[in-house]
């Protein structure tokens, strides 16, 4: 086991590992790191505690010292220099007529570096601009362009739901969002419905989508045939199914009006991928019963060949 400190550089940003060392600090409070950017000023997300030696990725970062005044003053001056770069690059970004949108930017705790993040629709030069930003600020400049994903993450906002983004709640990292997961959760495939402010489809998506992976596994699909266990038994074709409730909508073959079973009352007859229409259930009970052919008695064949014998032989004796 190894002890560990989690500390994050942004409201919502990822959760960083680094070694504690001597120090004990709180939630909430502030420490000065090592990152490989040089030294970084961030918040304490999660109190010194143990982990297994697999989970985290060696050598640790260690912890420099916990932020005094001075550090948090300087978090405070990185905050109007950031402000005054953002405006700048605006400027530049406008005389310029670039085809880019500024989204935010990043300052080094020792305001050595400045990270522009913007979007486009393509490939921009901007060579030229960071010539501008270089001789404005005398640091180090660099350009980021990011996705849709990434702008609702650095801009925040209300979702649909009412809420604000998960992405920037507390979502440290995308995860990859299929319309599988919108298809298996009955949801409607309209655009609108399903897809978040930023255009992708939500990532609330995925939240329930094991359990209906795992309900989906047992439940008879819309389609199929299954065997309602009546005395006698009675096939019975499956309209609708509700994942959550477990409540099926069947037909059986014998009925004119559907039923609702439970998925626990039925047993499946085929192959959950094989869909069966209506129409393939009425042929099936309209269909004659085959013939099986019957197999004539012993006593029968041999009563035949003795009487075939007999003829044969008196077939000879009147020659």
């Amino acid at each position: 086991m190894t002890e560990i400190i989690g500390v994050k550089f942004k409201s919502s940003g990822k959760v960083y590992s680094f070694a504690p060392g001597e120090f004990n600090p709180v939630e909430g409070s502030f420490v000065v790191v090592e990152t490989a950017r040089g030294p970084e000023c961030g918040e304490v997300a999660a109190r010194r505690h143990a982990v297994p030696d697999d989970s985290i990725t060696a050598p640790l970062k260690p912890i420099l010292r916990l932020a005094n005044d001075e550090d948090m003053q300087t978090l405070e001056k990185n905050k109007q220099y950031m402000a005054e770069a953002f405006r700048v690059c605006e400027e530049r970004i406008a005389a310029r007529d670039l085809p880019m949108r500024l989204v935010d930017v990043e300052c080094g705790f020792d305001s050595n570096k400045l990270i522009f993040y913007f979007t486009a629709e393509s490939r921009v030069d901007f060579r030229e601009l960071v010539k501008d930003l270089a001789s404005a600020f005398h640091v180090r400049i660099e350009l980021r362009q990011i996705g849709d994903r990434d702008e609702a993450k650095l801009l925040g906002g209300l979702g649909i739901c009412g809420r604000e983004f998960c992405c920037k709640g507390y979502l440290s990292d995308f995860q990859p969002i299929t319309i599988k997961m919108a298809k298996e959760q009955g949801l409607a495939l309209n655009p609108t419905k399903i897809s978040g402010t930023c255009g992708r489809l939500m990532c609330c998506l995925r939240y329930e989508s094991p359990v209906y992976e795992e309900l989906l596994r047992f439940t008879p699909k819309v389609g199929s045939t299954v065997l309602l266990q009546n005395d006698p038994p009675v096939r019975a074709y499956v309209m609708e199914a509700n994942l959550i409730t477990g409540k099926l909508r069947v037909k059986p073959e014998n009925a004119e009006m559907p039923i609702t079973v439970d998925r626990e009352e039925v047993e499946r007859l085929q192959d959950m991928s094989k869909r069966m229409t209506r129409e393939d259930l009425r042929r099936d009970n309209n269909a004659p019963a085959r013939q099986t052919p019957t197999k004539p008695p012993a006593s029968s064949v041999a009563a035949a060949e003795q009487a075939v014998a007999k003829a044969k032989v008196t077939e000879k004796q009147k020659h």
